[in-house]
């Protein structure tokens, strides 16, 4: 055999397995398709269709810092032992919170499906006199807020009172409570009607919530199988709106209302007050027996001092990202609070709000004297910056 003969056999063989090998098909997988999220505008900006369901949801929250500073009984300030000696002093009032939130909706053929979560972690000191001891920062108890299923208009599951959602809460200020006016968290059945005319009504059945703190509070939380019950109705028009709310407390067996006016004085001025009163029940009745809690005269749904309290205030919008807030209450006890703040839209999503607060305790130096925001002496001041981001 000489080289050429070589060559040409190489050459065939080389031939011979190069077809063989283009003879095997060779499948190259096809890419799954992507499944992109799907924007849903049914129910406003934010929403998007779960995938592989009809239901649309919506994530948010907010992340705030805290800075106060002042007396404790304005809810600013902060006292602490100095770490060496004890001694009582003044501190910042710090706190850092991050909430988030969650919105989802879906259209059945019994009406709409919603739920609402509502989640807040916090972490700073307190607003508290902790001397001799340093009045230490911290993560603070995690506090799932809302937790609620609606379809059409029944609502199940945790929220805040009827007696506080359905009349507004109060004014636009970080210190609304300085004379409180509700108790706020509840597991409840609640059900909404709205005309769609202006007028709206509503009914919720709540179980409460706290177990109060003997002679000074009364116990939210219901003792047995009956609810405590609210109901209220409102009207609303562009000029404003005029809502009444009332609620039966089961555990102390008073009876508890509000009426509230809100005025729309032009595009920029917003005013309302708000009138709140109350039979006494059971709230003032002492017991001896262990266990049981003395209301104090205070109650989940007549938190005010007496049987009456007012508030008032209003919204003055400078233009679209500064407005001035401002609220005046007052109670039977003579408690006196004022609050008053600036807020200013940096950019859209992050707004800064400095406020300034002042608590008059009117029976100080009274005997039994309920001391609602903890005041160490008559007239307390504070002032709060907060920086807030909302997504």
């Amino acid at each position: 055999m000489n080289i050429k003969s070589l060559l040409l056999g190489s050459a065939a063989a080389l031939i011979a397995v190069s077809g063989a090998r283009a003879a095997d098909a060779v499948t190259v997988a096809e890419p799954e398709p992507a499944e992109y999220v799907k924007i849903c505008d049914v129910y406003g900006a934010g929403y998007f269709y779960i995938p592989g369901t009809e239901t649309c949801l919506r994530i948010g929250g907010y992340v705030r810092y805290d800075a106060g500073v002042g007396d404790v009984g304005s809810f600013d300030g902060a006292r602490s032992g100095d770490v060496r000696t004890g001694k009582d002093q003044g501190t910042w009032e710090k706190n850092t919170r991050f909430t988030l939130k969650t919105w989802t909706g879906q259209e059945t053929e019994l009406g709409t499906l919603k739920t609402y979560t509502e989640m807040r972690m916090n972490f700073g000191n307190h607003n508290a006199d902790t001397a001799p001891f340093v009045n230490a920062a911290g993560n603070k108890d995690f506090d799932l807020h809302f937790a609620y299923v609606q379809l059409g208009g029944l609502r199940v599951g945790l929220d805040e009172s009827a007696f506080d959602t359905f009349i507004g809460y109060a004014g636009n200020v970080i210190q609304d409570t300085l004379v409180p006016y509700g108790g706020f968290q509840t597991n409840e059945i609640q059900y909404y009607f709205d005309a769609g005319n202006g007028f709206s009504a509503v009914v919720s059945l709540e179980e409460g919530s706290g177990g109060g703190t003997d002679g000074f509070y009364g116990a939210g939380t219901i003792d047995s199988y009956v609810p405590h019950v609210v109901g209220g109705v409102k009207w609303t028009q562009g000029w404003g709106a005029i809502t009444g709310v009332v609620a039966y407390d089961s555990n102390y067996e008073y009876v508890s209302g509000k009426v509230r006016a809100d005025v729309n004085v032009n595009d920029a001025l917003s005013l309302f007050i708000m009138g709140g009163f109350a039979s006494e029940g059971k709230l003032n009745d002492t017991s001896a027996v262990v266990g049981t809690v003395d209301a104090g005269g205070r109650g989940f749904y007549k938190p005010w001092g007496g049987k009456w309290a007012v508030w008032g205030g209003g919204t003055y919008k400078f233009n679209e990202k500064a407005s001035f807030n401002a609220q005046v209450s007052y109670d039977q006890w003579k408690n006196l609070g004022v609050a008053a703040n600036v807020a200013y839209t940096l950019v859209p999503g992050f707004t800064v709000t400095a406020e300034v607060d002042y608590l008059h305790a009117g029976e100080f130096n009274d005997v039994g004297f309920s001391n609602w925001t903890n005041a160490n002496k008559k007239n307390s001041v504070g002032g709060i910056l907060r920086f807030q981001r909302d997504f």
